[in-house]
């Protein structure tokens, strides 16, 4: 696998390959989905909701908050997890900007 050589590009590009990278994968998209319908914090009720494994879920989450677009509290022995509302508008934002640069396609 190659170098990502992430210096070569702007921070701005980097965040936005960062909160890309939240709804990369299924199984973070539907875990979004999750805490955003229940508009509250979520703590074991995750695995139960999806059909994927506990450490599959726990790897998910871990990205998703390393992202930054989740937020967790830790209280042993329950984690639980909701959006951030902060990054969650930063990346609405983001990409609505990146997506609006694009107004007419002329090629091919």
């Amino acid at each position: 696998m190659g170098v990502t050589k992430k210096e070569s590009f702007t921070a701005q590009q980097n965040r936005i390959a960062d909160l890309a990278k939240a709804f990369s994968h299924p199984a973070r998209v539907a875990i979004l989905q999750l805490l955003a319908a229940k508009k509250a914090c979520v703590c074991g009720d995750l695995v139960d909701e999806l059909d994927l494994a506990q450490a599959t879920v726990s790897q998910h989450l871990k990205e998703l908050k390393r992202i930054g677009i989740i937020q967790g509290e830790i209280n042993p022995p329950r984690v639980c997890y909701c959006i951030n509302p902060e990054v969650w508008q930063e990346a609405k934002q983001v990409f609505g900007n990146l997506l609006e640069t694009v107004t007419e396609v002329s090629c091919c």
